[in-house]
């Protein structure tokens, strides 16, 4: 019992960093998406979907972590994989962010084809493109980040960004 307690509360700990990294990211694209529809009258997602949608995202960077051909380029400098990561989390967030929208049209249409095409037919591709904009260059500084905790190793990481812990050997604050 004390076992699987310890392997579920490891996952969960591995879960935090993309989780909240994907909560602060989406609620900077609902506020910016709020300002390029303010006084439309168009409904945007509230806090519980973004955490939601977080938990989920978070998740699903840790299942992908695990596919054997995430690390593709292990052996190459550190931007091939963060590249890779980028293209991989962007192509999932952009099809999430387009599930999304069809969820709004479906249930208005009730039919995922005609939700489809009124999706197609009444997007503001300008602010559907702006969004994935953003998406990618958040996704990419993430697995940028990632890519060096991995190398670097976290507790290294946290120390550049956070400075040394309190009682923490002098030796190990140089860095």
């Amino acid at each position: 019992m004390g076992m699987s307690f310890a392997g579920i509360k490891h996952e969960m700990l591995k879960m935090v960093p993309p989780t909240l990294f994907f909560f602060v990211l989406l609620h900077v694209v609902i506020l910016v998406r709020a300002l390029m529809v303010r006084g439309t009258g168009i409904s945007l997602p509230t806090s519980v979907s973004v955490i939601v949608a977080s938990l989920i995202l978070g998740k699903a960077v840790l299942l992908a972590n695990l596919l054997p051909f995430i690390n593709r380029y292990p052996e190459r400098p550190l931007i091939w994989n963060a590249a890779w990561k980028t293209l991989i989390y962007t192509i999932v967030a952009g099809l999430l962010h387009y599930l999304e929208r069809l969820f709004e049209f479906w249930k208005e249409t009730h039919s995922l084809s005609a939700a489809h095409h009124e999706l197609i037919g009444q997007i503001n591709w300008p602010q559907f493109w702006a969004v994935q904009i953003l998406l990618v260059l958040m996704i990419g500084n993430y697995c940028v980040f990632a890519e060096l905790a991995r190398v670097m190793g976290g507790d290294t990481m946290k120390r550049y960004f956070l400075g040394p812990r309190v009682g923490q050997p002098p030796g190990l604050r140089q860095g």
